[in-house]
């Protein structure tokens, strides 16, 4: 995981080669990787679905001796437009390398998956690629890794050397010196440390014993009685793996993926320092009846239980759907339960998958990641378990669309296709929406960004054969009420045979930002039977959902039902419905709604002599300049931008930069539209 650029895709392909999967090389630049296979990945150099593949390294020690390590790899996405690809993939895997470009640190998008993978509790190991790129800067990186992720990076390795002078690493637990064969990359043998280097490396590991010392007590033992000449390798490899499993300390190396350098002693740190599935706690769900929470150890002789967290169309076998095994063993035929819909299915054939190509298996096992058809109607983010043990996993949370544009297909013939086309793709990828514009009928596709949308619409010409004409991208605006209000709604149909009655007492007010409905039921002495409260919040919910000034959703609303009344015999629950949706809008139009905007942080890297230019265009586009720091000529801005002000941006940025500026885009939050403004942007989403 990374940011754009960092060599997420060019590392997997020589770890792939390293471990015997693959034997020879793709470039990314030539479109040749083994796993950006999809047409607009290699006409374009980058990942934009994640990829999945196995590969194995070094035979394991002790019950299993002799067996080879099996590493999953998920090579994902770094670009923040597809930041899908990388939550799903850290809501499934155990452990991850954040690739970091030496040359510049942290970047913006190695932020937002940092804080993914902080909020899924992965543990992680930190690789500083590119470290013969000019302008790489090994401290540096670290230091940036220390204060912008707020993170405890402790290096493992010290670099020999940055740019074209880089020639090898220095194994901080060894206190030994390795250096790359320039054709192959391959390390030395071990030799004595370059003496300009020794003090560096002393202070180093120095602090490297300190870190150890903090999360295990046999080094902290050693350390306060000053035996640090007898701290064994062993000793610190194991305090380095508890630290990283408990997440108080990440480790990090360094190398040169592109020149092969350094990949094989990240293979040793990946099997030295990652969780396997046993090392971790066992996952938590409910039960689907009772909510009651279970446990399922990452154990084959346990209930099977496993989490769908991506789809893929594929022409010939249909939708190939991808499977975490967290417990048991999932078989070829065997009978399961979608706890979602509650509803049997029969496993078809189950397969390893190695990007777009597939090894056939009979069995998975608990910590597999793998894929399987013939499953129907199944969606991201859904459980499978054993019939006899159902269980339902922790789902998947999905980004909120910033932008949205118009298509509809240039031959009439094509609309049913780009139809069908739409839903598929939209099953694959949970961030994209589709709907249909009320008043114009046209199919609305809403997205993470400008790009995003652009790779959907290549997607149906390329995959579908469907040509479309698209529309002005438009802003996903958002709509909330203005103040708090009482509603008194009683809804009354005669109709000469059962009629509809019910009256609520709706409060609404507006909430606190990102909390969605929060609906509660304030009712007293049973005025409203239970039966009925869930329809009255189905009915609010509706109206939320298609939007009371513009069309857009509401959000941000706590509703409180306070009172109301039924009759004996004309109350149902779909009076109820119709009743809390018409009271829901009467009180929404008397409270005032108001828009809200997707406000996006943007990080601007730019050569100093442009940093006016760029300030300027910042603040003509409404930003608010958040902060700003510098790496010798380059200067990073980091600003809070309207997403209305920022279409065409980057290109408009490259124009003034000539080319030398780069910008990140990515969704912050969302906040009021001015009041003066509230009109024009209406105005301008016609």
């Amino acid at each position: 995981m990374a940011h754009i650029d960092a060599g997420k895709t060019t590392l997997t392909e020589r770890i792939l080669f390293f471990t015997g999967r693959i034997h020879s090389m793709g470039e990314v630049h030539t479109g040749s990787t083994e796993m950006d296979w999809m047409v607009q990945e290699k006409l374009r150099g980058i990942t934009i679905t994640s990829a999945a593949t196995t590969a194995f390294w070094k035979p394991m020690r002790g019950p299993f001796a002799g067996t080879p390590h099996r590493i999953n790899i998920l090579d994902t996405p770094g670009h923040v437009d597809f930041t899908i690809e990388v939550e799903r993939s850290l809501r499934v895997l155990d452990g991850a390398v954040a690739v970091f470009d030496a040359s510049q640190g942290v970047e913006p998008q190695s932020e937002t998956v940092w804080h993914q993978a902080n909020r899924h509790g992965v543990p992680r190991i930190a690789f500083l690629n590119k470290m013969d790129k000019v302008g790489a800067d090994f401290a540096m990186s670290v230091q940036s890794i220390r204060q912008r992720l707020d993170a405890n990076p402790v290096p493992v390795q010290l670099a020999i050397g940055a740019g074209t002078d880089f020639r090898g690493v220095i194994d901080l637990l060894r206190m030994k010196a390795f250096f790359f064969d320039e054709a192959s990359g391959e390390p030395s043998e071990a030799r004595e440390i370059p003496e300009p280097l020794r003090e560096e490396a002393e202070a180093l590991r120095v602090r490297l014993i300190e870190a150890c010392a903090e999360v295990d007590g046999t080094v902290l033992q050693k350390y306060v009685d000053g035996r640090l000449a007898e701290l064994t390798e062993a000793e610190l490899e194991h305090a380095l793996r508890q630290g990283t499993l408990q997440r108080q300390l990440v480790p990090v190396l360094c190398g040169a993926a592109f020149k092969r350098k350094g990949v094989q002693m990240l293979l040793d740190a990946v099997v030295n320092y990652l969780p396997s599935p046993a090392d971790l706690p066992a996952v938590e769900g409910v039960t689907p009846d009772t909510q009651v929470r279970v446990t399922r150890p990452a154990n084959d002789e346990e209930a099977m239980s496993a989490l769908v967290f991506k789809l893929m169309h594929d022409k010939s076998v249909g939708t190939i759907v991808f499977l975490r095994v967290y417990s048991g063993t999932l078989r070829t035929g065997m009978a399961v339960l979608n706890t979602r819909q509650q509803r049997r299915e029969r496993v078809g054939r189950l397969m390893f998958m190695h990007a777009n190509k597939r090894e056939e298996v009979d069995a998975v096992h608990a910590g597999d990641i793998c894929a399987a058809l013939n499953l129907r109607g199944v969606r991201t983010g859904d459980t499978l378990s054993s019939l006899e043990a159902p269980v339902v996993l922790e789902t998947l949370r999905f980004p909120e669309p910033v932008i949205q544009l118009a298509v509809e297909a240039r031959a009439r013939s094509d609309q049913q296709k780009m139809e069908e086309g739409l839903t598929r793709l939209a099953a694959e990828d949970p961030s994209l929406h589709v709907g249909v514009d009320s008043e114009t009928g046209q199919q609305l596709l809403s997205g993470m960004g400008e790009l995003h949308l652009e790779i959907v619409v290549d997607r149906l010409r390329t995959e579908y054969g469907v040509e479309a004409r698209v529309g002005q991208p438009k802003v996903a605006y958002r709509e909330t009420l203005r103040q708090k209000v009482r509603q008194d709604y009683r809804h009354v149909r005669q109709t000469g045979g059962p009629g509809q009655y019910a009256h609520v007492v709706l409060e609404v007010a507006p909430g606190p930002r990102g909390s969605g409905l929060v609906f509660v039921d304030d009712t007293h002495s049973g005025v409203i039977p239970k039966e009925f409260i869930p329809a009255i919040e189905k009915g609010v919910a509706g109206v939320m959902e298609r939007g009371v000034l513009a069309g857009y959703p509401v959000v941000d609303v706590a509703v409180h039902l306070v009172d109301g009344s039924t009759h004996v015999r004309d109350s149902t629950p779909q009076a109820f419905t119709i009743a809390g949706s018409l009271a829901f809008q009467e009180a929404a139009r008397r409270a005032g709604m108001r828009l809200l905007e997707p406000v996006m942080d943007v990080e601007v890297t730019t050569p100093e002599e442009f940093l006016g230019d760029v300030l300027g265009d910042l603040s003509a586009r409404r930003g608010r300049v958040r902060g700003m720091e510098g790496h010798g000529t380059v200067r990073r801005i980091s600003a809070q931008v309207p997403m209305a002000c920022l279409f065409g941006y980057v290109t408009s940025l490259r124009g003034r930069t000539q080319g030398r500026a780069m910008a990140t885009i990515r969704l912050a939050t969302y906040e009021p539209v001015p009041d003066a403004l509230q009109e024009s942007a209406l105005a301008a989403q016609q």
